[in-house]
């Protein structure tokens, strides 16, 4: 007979995967193990398998998190109504919301990718694509002059994430500014710049 399902089960399962990033940003993916998971969610080794066969499927449920909320952010913007710009700034501001409440996973991400079996890795990059093309969108519709170079638009799309993405590894949502006065500053400097681009 089939083991019953503990009515909190998938509360259990975010709480390991919440530790599993915060442990895998702070020491890397190698660098951590389960008995120091286990250790940080007051647990046993074995009720961390019991949820997750292996740190790699750990390492999966941390980036896969992260990546479908970055890429629901996407689709709800595909179906919103709105000028190029105004969507650019309704998705930054989305993005900058993820970012600073997934500070660790946003880090796991960026660093241990290559840690993930194949299989699992190509899912992950076919969605990071797919975020990825949505951006190529927005900013060829804020400046059309992008939107006929494929490879200055591609280049442009991954200045706007490379300015982003690593917000997780400096900015204190605490401090004197605010997350969505950061936000409206990145996608204040994103527009003016896409805006001002007159082609090569």
């Amino acid at each position: 007979m089939a083991r019953t399902r503990a009515a909190d089960y998938d509360e259990r399962r975010e709480a390991i995967v919440e530790k599993a990033a915060e442990l895998f940003a702070d020491k890397g993916f190698e660098g951590a193990s389960i008995s120091g998971l286990a250790a940080a969610c007051n647990t046993s080794k074995s009720l961390i398998y019991h949820y997750y066969a292996s740190k790699e499927e750990l390492l999966y449920a941390v980036m896969s998190s992260h990546i479908d909320d970055l890429l629901d952010a996407v689709n709800n913007l595909a179906v919103a109504q709105g000028k190029p710009a105004e969507r650019m700034s309704t998705l930054i501001h989305e993005f900058m919301d993820i970012y600073v409440g997934a500070a660790a996973r946003q880090k796991v991400l960026l660093n241990d990718l290559r840690s993930l079996p194949d299989e699992r890795r190509s899912e992950i990059v076919l969605k990071q694509r797919s975020v990825i093309a949505a951006m190529d969108r927005l900013l060829a519709g804020v400046q059309p002059a992008l939107g006929k170079d494929k490879h200055r638009l591609r280049a442009a799309t991954m200045l706007v994430f490379g300015m982003i993405n690593w917000t997780s590894n400096w900015y204190r949502p605490k401090g004197p500014v605010s997350p969505d006065e950061l936000a409206s500053l990145a996608t204040a400097l994103i527009l003016d710049g896409a805006k001002g681009y007159k082609g090569p």
